[in-house]
C-alpha cells in the first residue's frame, strides 16, 4: 500500500483531520487494520528496547504518539459498523474485533515494556497522573501476572471480544426481523397522520409497498405503545420487542462465565469488583448501598401508579397496556398529550435554535454549517465550531435519522481526539434513531436525548489536554454521562424551550398554557421510569456479581427471572428497560457492571443543575465555569476532585431523590 491510493496511511488533509469519506471504501480496512497493527507493534517494540535509560518524554510519551494508523482506522471502522454497516463490515468485523483484542495483549503484556514503566519516575503532578494510569492499566490488563496466567488471559480476551461482535450483529438482524408489519392503516387508530405515512413510507423503503411497518427501537418500551388504540397490536409490538435476541442467551451466559473467570485470574471476586476497582464508584458496595436506597420508594412509586392506571382501563393491566394509560391519565391530569406536542418539535428547529442555541447562550459558541465536508452516509452533516472570540473549536458531525443499518439507541463517538501533544482538535459524531419525515417531526423524549448526546459532544469539544489518553470523555464510566445529563436541563429551560418549540407548519410558538402543562407533567410516571431502569440496573449487577461459572445457574431467561424477584422489582407490567438478550450496552457496549452509571452519575447531574439554578441559570459565567472546571478537563485530574472544586463539596442524593419524585 502507498499513501496515493489509501486514504488511511497518512493524517487526512482535510479540516481538523476529518476522515476523508468520500474516499474510503470497504476493502480499505482490512490492509489497513494489518498495517496498523503491525506499525504499532514496531513502534512499542521501538520503545522496549530503547538503550536509553525510561524516562517520561520516551516512554510514556512515546506511547502517547504510537500506533496512530491503527487509531485512525478502528475509529472510523467501528463508528461504521454502529452506524451504516453492511455484511462485508460485518465480515471483517468479526475477523478483527480477535485481533485486536490479541494485539491489544501483545501490547499490555510485554514484560520488558511494563519494566519501563515501572522504572519511569517524574515530579510532574500531571505526568504522574499519566504514568499511574498506564501503570493501572497494564496491571489490570494481567501485566503482573505468571506467563501460564497471561496465555489463559490472552485467550479470554480474544473470545470475549469475538463474542461481542457476534452480540451486537445477531441483535441488529433481529431488530430488523422484528419489526411489525400491518396491512391496514385503521389498525393504526390513534397514531397522527404523518406518524402513519412515515411508518407507510418505512414499508415500501423495505420493499412492502401498501403496508406500514413499525420499527423496534433499542429500549423495551415502543414508542407506539402510547397511541395505539388495538390492543391486539400493541400486544404484537410489546412481544416483538421483548423477544429480541433469543438466540443469544446462550452466548450471554457465556460472556458472563467468561468475564467472572477472567475477573478471578486478576485476583477479583468478579467482574463488577474488576470494573468498579477503576471507577468513581470504588467499590461494589458503593453502588448496592445507592440502588438500595432507591428500589424501595421508586417500586411504591410504580405500584400507586398501576393502580392509578387499572381504576383508568377498568381491568388488570399487562405491560404492552402500561403506556397507552399512562397517556391517557396524563391527559386527564395535566390535558396534554404526546400527539399535540410533535408538531413543535421539528428537528432542524430543534437542533439549530434548542440545542445549538443553549450552546451559543452558555458557551459562546457559534455553528457554520459545512456542505462542503462529506460525512460517512448521506444523512451525515456537518458543522464547524467556533468559540466567541471566532478561534476555531472544532468539527460537529450529526447523523440523526434511524435507518436499518444502524444499531439502535443514541451515542456519541470522537473521530479525531483533542491533544496538545499532536495538535490536533476535535471531531466528534451523534448518532440518534429518529424515524426520518417530511417534516421530521420529534417526540420530547426524542427532544431530550438530542440535548444529552450533545452534552456528550461538548465534553469532545472542549477538551483542552495535552495527552490523548485523557481526551474528552476519556474519563471512568460512571462519570462520562454527567456532563451529558446536565446539557438535558437546557431542554425545558424557559429561554431555550420558547425559541424551539414552535409549529413547524406556522411557526407559532407552543402555547404557554401548553409548555406549562408539559412542565408540570415533567414528574409524572416516574415511579415507572425508575424502576424500568433499576431492573436493568439489577440485571447487569446480578449476570456480573451473581452468576456462577458453572451450568447449575440454569439458562439466561431463568436466571433473569430469579434476579429480578430476589430484587424485588419484579413488576408484570414494567419490564426492564432492556431484557438481557438485547441488553446491548452490557453486552457489546462498554457498560458490564457499568449500567448504575446513569443514575450514579444523575447524583452529580441533579445536584449540579441545583447550583445553576442557584447561580442564576443560563449565564455565560455559569457556563464559562463549568468549561473550565469539568468539560475542558477530560481525564487529566481526577474526576471526584475536579466536581469537588466545581461544586465545592461532595455531591448530595437528595436532589436526584426530589427530581425523581422519591421522597
Amino acid at each position: 500500500m502507498t499513501p496515493a491510493d489509501h486514504p488511511f496511511l497518512t493524517p487526512s488533509d482535510l479540516p481538523y483531520e476529518l476522515p476523508p469519506f468520500r474516499e474510503i471504501r470497504e476493502e480499505h480496512y482490512g490492509p489497513a487494520f494489518e498495517q496498523g497493527m503491525a506499525e504499532h507493534l514496531a513502534e512499542v517494540e521501538a520503545i522496549a528496547a530503547d538503550p536509553a535509560p525510561p524516562t517520561f518524554a520516551n516512554t510514556v510519551e512515546a506511547l502517547e504518539l504510537s500506533g496512530r494508523l491503527l487509531d485512525r482506522v478502528s475509529t472510523v471502522f467501528f463508528n461504521q459498523a454502529s452506524s451504516d454497516t453492511t455484511p462485508g463490515i460485518q465480515a471483517i468485523q468479526q475477523e478483527v474485533t480477535p485481533k485486536l483484542a490479541k494485539h491489544s495483549d501483545a501490547i499490555h503484556l510485554n514484560p520488558r515494556l511494563y519494566a519501563r514503566l515501572k522504572a519511569v519516575t517524574t515530579e510532574d503532578p500531571a505526568e504522574q497522573w499519566l504514568l499511574d494510569r498506564y501503570r493501572t492499566d497494564f496491571i489490570r490488563a494481567g501485566a503482573e501476572l505468571d506467563e501460564a496466567q497471561q496465555a489463559r488471559l490472552r485467550k479470554l480476551n480474544e473470545e470475549l471480544s469475538s463474542l461481542a461482535t457476534t452480540f451486537q450483529q445477531t441483535l441488529l438482524q433481529d431488530t430488523n426481523d422484528r419489526a411489525v408489519v400491518v396491512d391496514d392503516a385503521a389498525e393504526l387508530d390513534g397514531l397522527t397522520p404523518d406518524a402513519i405515512e412515515g411508518l407507510r413510507e418505512t414499508a415500501a423503503a423495505r420493499g412492502l409497498a401498501g403496508k406500514y411497518l413499525i420499527t423496534l427501537v433499542l429500549p423495551t418500551g415502543q414508542p407506539s405503545l402510547s397511541s395505539l388504540t388495538d390492543r391486539g397490536l400493541r400486544e404484537r409490538v410489546h412481544r416483538a420487542s421483548t423477544g429480541r435476541g433469543a438466540a443469544n442467551a446462550e452466548l450471554i451466559t457465556r460472556i458472563a462465565r467468561l468475564r467472572r473467570e477472567r475477573a478471578g485470574l486478576l485476583g477479583y471476586r468478579d467482574h463488577a469488583e474488576y470494573v468498579l476497582a477503576d471507577q468513581t464508584a470504588g467499590t461494589t458496595g458503593a453502588v448496592t448501598e445507592m440502588l438500595d436506597k432507591l428500589v424501595t420508594p421508586a417500586v411504591a412509586n410504580a405500584r400507586r401508579e398501576q393502580e392509578a392506571l387499572e381504576a383508568e382501563a377498568g381491568f388488570p393491566i399487562e405491560a404492552w397496556d402500561w403506556a397507552f394509560y399512562a397517556e391517557r391519565v396524563r391527559q386527564a391530569r395535566y390535558a396534554i398529550d404526546s400527539a399535540q406536542m410533535r408538531p413543535y418539535f421539528e428537528l432542524d428547529r430543534v437542533l439549530h435554535d434548542g440545542v445549538f442555541h443553549a450552546a451559543s447562550r452558555l458557551y459562546g459558541l457559534r455553528f457554520e454549517a459545512r456542505p462542503d465536508l462529506a460525512g460517512y452516509h448521506p444523512d451525515v452533516r456537518v458543522w464547524e465550531v467556533f468559540n466567541e472570540d471566532g478561534s476555531p473549536l472544532g468539527l460537529f458531525l450529526g447523523d440523526f435519522h434511524a435507518r436499518a443499518s444502524k444499531r439502535g439507541g443514541a451515542w456519541m463517538n470522537s473521530l479525531v481526539k483533542q491533544s496538545g501533544l499532536e495538535g490536533s482538535r476535535p471531531v466528534v459524531v451523534n448518532n440518534l434513531n429518529i424515524v426520518k419525515g417530511e417534516p421530521t417531526l420529534m417526540t420530547f423524549d426524542e427532544v431530550n436525548t438530542m440535548f444529552h448526546e450533545f452534552g456528550h459532544a461538548l465534553h469532545g469539544l472542549f477538551s483542552d489536554v495535552r495527552h490523548p489518553r485523557f481526551s474528552g470523555t476519556a474519563v471512568p464510566r460512571d462519570f462520562v454521562e454527567y456532563p451529558s445529563q446536565v446539557n438535558e436541563m437546557w431542554a425545558t429551560h424557559p429561554e431555550i424551550l420558547a425559541n424551539y418549540a414552535k409549529h413547524h407548519e406556522t411557526g407559532e410558538p407552543m402555547p404557554r398554557e401548553l409548555v406549562d402543562r408539559m412542565l408540570e407533567a415533567q414528574k409524572f410516571n416516574q415511579g415507572f421510569a425508575t424502576v424500568e431502569y433499576l431492573a436493568a440496573t439489577l440485571l447487569d449487577w446480578a449476570w456480573h456479581t451473581d452468576y456462577e461459572s458453572g451450568e447449575e445457574s440454569g439458562d439466561a431467561e431463568s436466571f433473569e427471572a430469579e434476579a429480578l424477584r430476589r430484587a424485588g422489582v419484579d413488576l408484570a407490567a414494567v419490564p426492564p428497560r432492556y431484557r438481557s438478550t438485547y441488553f446491548a450496552h452490557i453486552w457489546a457496549s462498554g457498560y458490564s457492571a457499568g449500567y448504575y452509571s446513569y443514575i450514579w452519575s444523575e447524583v452529580l447531574d441533579a445536584d449540579t443543575v441545583e447550583w445553576f439554578t442557584e447561580n442564576g441559570g443560563l449565564l455565560r459565567e455559569n457556563g464559562d465555569r463549568f468549561r473550565a472546571e469539568l468539560l475542558s478537563k477530560g481525564g487529566s485530574v481526577d474526576p471526584m476532585t475536579a466536581f469537588r472544586a466545581f461544586r465545592g463539596r461532595d455531591p448530595r442524593i437528595e436532589p436526584l431523590l426530589e427530581r425523581r419524585g422519591l421522597r
